[in-house]
């Protein structure tokens, strides 16, 4: 019955991609990964793009393989997009483009690790050009930090390229 109602309320599926949020937070990384993974089985390729966005943003940070998190964070950023059709936008579409700037930071940092430069200066220009979205707040102000660091680090390494950490990953 409780699941029932749990799948019914249409902050749910949110909900519990918070609380996974707060185990990775709280150090918990395998099994806020778990627990990912088992949502992303319930809503599946075709659940609601805020949700699949969102969990795709966060089930990135729990990865260990940074081929897998690019492949999380594209598949956060092909979400994003299909709420960005042109149409008018509703409250799901308002919620994803705060999202904007930190998924392109973040793949921005993931191209840097993995040794691909352009793209992820390409993925800078992106986060840079949605920064408008994010509010001057605690969580905006990280934002805009990361994507300065980044920025300075890739230009460090020069044309060229070469191996950068990155940013350490900013989230709402």
């Amino acid at each position: 019955m409780v699941e029932r109602q749990e799948r019914m309320a249409p902050d749910a599926v949110m909900t519990r991609i918070g609380q996974a949020v707060m185990l990775h937070h709280g150090g918990d990384r395998e099994e806020a990964r778990d627990r990912l993974l088992r949502l992303w089985a319930e809503i599946g390729e075709d659940g609601a793009p805020l949700h699949r966005c969102t969990l795709a943003h966060y089930m990135a940070d729990t990865q260990d393989d940074p081929d897998t998190e690019l492949a999380w964070d594209l598949r956060a950023l092909s979400a994003a997009d299909e709420l960005s059709d042109g149409r008018p936008a509703d409250r799901d579409e308002l919620a994803v483009r705060a999202f904007y700037p930190s998924l392109h930071l973040n793949l921005a940092a993931d191209y840097a690790r993995l040794g691909r430069p352009d793209a992820a200066r390409s993925h800078l220009r992106l986060a840079r050009g949605a920064l408008a979205t994010l509010a001057d707040d605690r969580h905006g102000d990280g934002v805009r930090t990361a994507l300065a660091r980044l920025e300075a680090r890739l230009d460090e390494t020069g044309p060229a390229g070469g191996e950068t950490p990155g940013p350490p990953r900013q989230r709402p």
